[in-house]
């Protein structure tokens, strides 16, 4: 008998187990299966474009200190996303329900045993006690062995679609819906990311990182045009941060694609004068310069003074002595001037200047056939973008109809975004659009010319003809 008594209280203490162990396990435990660390997605972008770069420097796309320099960003980028320790907005629910469990598991620990006794002593037979003990031990197996050591980390498409989900649990999860858009633009999905970063801009309307991702994110759906609706977002940035490198490196994009090429050049200078001179990014901000102050009429030789002069300028940024303007200044400045593109622009040439970026030369002409279509006042965009990928222009120059038939050269410079150039994609379509209302989206009646995919690095110059009308 002392046996049997002993297999009961076996019994009762597996059943308590299996009772218990929900209410008092972890937090993190409780939590539904969907739930989804929004770190895994962090790592996993992370581990995407480290693949990407090695595959450019394995190409020769980039040497190895570009490589060295774009991987460091990475890994900047990625340690300040992770989340790590930070409390989860359900943290103050989920210790009440703990606090709760703990008291139901308290009760549970002293009504079960005494149900179970009393159970058994009415209805009770002792031949079924080797059978529940059976039982028992296979679905305790048979548990450990559902739960598995699932130790890979899941494809990013499961793991959008369950952040998905969470932010339909979780709608007022500002960093959610972040993450969301920036995972969808890693995807190439410019669409659903604007989407995401607008319910963020939404709900948090004034933080200075939301109104620019969200200003990317529209710029993205309008070839990468910044007028509108992203310069006011950019403007509203450089108000909560005045500092903030990458809204004033857009405010200059920003006046660069209005025509402004000087005040694009206060603003890029400024930025300049605080990067580190060796950096990608700096070689890259001195290209665009460059060709800002070609486009301005800047004499040849202040073009190649000018990035020389910035890079000294670094222990001078905050000088409240310094004449140049400060970005608040700059701002003001910016969303002051008219949105049209200036009639006075010179016509663009080839960059020869050192810094230049390795690029495309293209001899832009107008078919005789149309030439009757095309006012001499009317703007001619020449662009270059992906052949496959993101519909939106890796590279643009603006001239006039009257200055047809033209040659301009397409580099890395002119990219609307850092992370979209034009040695970024191995082939990409090269086309010219006359555009009469001087709007960079194509519109019924423009006039355009495209080539098929040729090489991004093609040595060939390129030959287009406009002789098309668009529907």
């Amino acid at each position: 008998m002392i046996v049997f008594w002993i297999l009961v209280a076996g019994l009762a203490g597996l059943a308590l187990l299996f009772a218990l162990a929900p209410l008092l396990g972890t937090s993190a435990a409780a939590e539904d299966q969907n739930e989804i660390n929004l770190d895994e997605i962090n790592l996993q972008l992370f581990k995407q474009k480290v693949a990407e770069l090695d595959a450019d420097l394995t190409t020769g796309k980039l040497d190895q200190s570009q490589y060295d320099a774009a991987r460091q960003d990475l890994e900047r980028e990625a340690l300040n996303n992770i989340r790590g320790d930070q409390p989860k907005p359900a943290q103050a629910t989920a210790t009440a329900a703990e606090s709760n469990a703990k008291l139901t598991a308290r009760l549970l620990l002293v009504i079960l045993p005494l149900l179970t006794v009393g159970l058994y002593l009415l209805l009770g037979n002792r031949d079924i006690i080797p059978m529940l003990a059976t039982s028992a031990a296979d679905q305790s197996l048979a548990a450990r062995g559902h739960s598995g050591t699932a130790e890979g980390m899941p494809a990013l498409d499961v793991l959008v679609k369950r952040l998905e989900e969470r932010m339909q649990q979780t709608p007022n999860d500002v960093e959610g819906w972040v993450m969301l858009g920036r995972t969808y633009f890693t995807m190439r999905d410019t669409t659903k990311a604007e989407a995401a970063l607008a319910k963020a801009h939404e709900l948090m309307p004034t933080d200075s990182q939301v109104l620019l991702t969200y200003a990317e994110a529209i710029a993205a759906n309008q070839d990468n045009n910044l007028q509108g609706r992203p310069s006011e977002l950019i403007a509203q940035a450089l108000k909560l941060n005045p500092e903030d490198v990458t809204a004033r490196w857009l405010s200059g994009m920003s006046a660069f694609q209005r025509g402004q090429y000087n005040a694009a050049v206060v603003t890029w200078k400024n930025v300049l004068a605080e990067l580190d001179p060796n950096s990608e990014d700096a070689n890259q901000l001195r290209s665009s310069i460059a060709n800002a102050e070609q486009r301005a009429g800047v004499p040849p030789e202040a073009r190649q003074a000018a990035p020389r002069a910035a890079q000294t300028q670094n222990d001078n940024a905050r000088n409240p002595a310094d004449p140049r303007p400060n970005s608040q200044q700059t701002a003001e400045l910016i969303s002051d001037q008219p949105t049209e593109v200036a009639t006075d622009t010179p016509t663009a040439e080839p960059n020869t200047t050192d810094q230049a970026a390795a690029g495309i030369q293209v001899t832009v002409s107008l078919s005789p056939s149309i030439a009757d279509n095309a006012a001499p006042e009317s703007t001619v965009f020449i662009y270059a973008k992906a052949a496959e990928g993101p519909p939106m222009p890796l590279a643009v120059q603006r001239i006039g109809v009257a200055a047809l038939p033209a040659t301009v050269r397409l580099d890395d410079s002119m990219a609307m975004m850092p992370t979209l150039k034009l040695s970024s994609f191995p082939q990409v379509i090269v086309g010219a659009r006359v555009s009469s209302s001087g709007q960079a989206l194509p519109q019924s009646g423009d006039l355009q010319g495209e080539t098929g995919p040729i090489p991004s690095n093609s040595a060939e110059p390129v030959s287009i003809s406009i002789d098309q009308v668009l529907p």
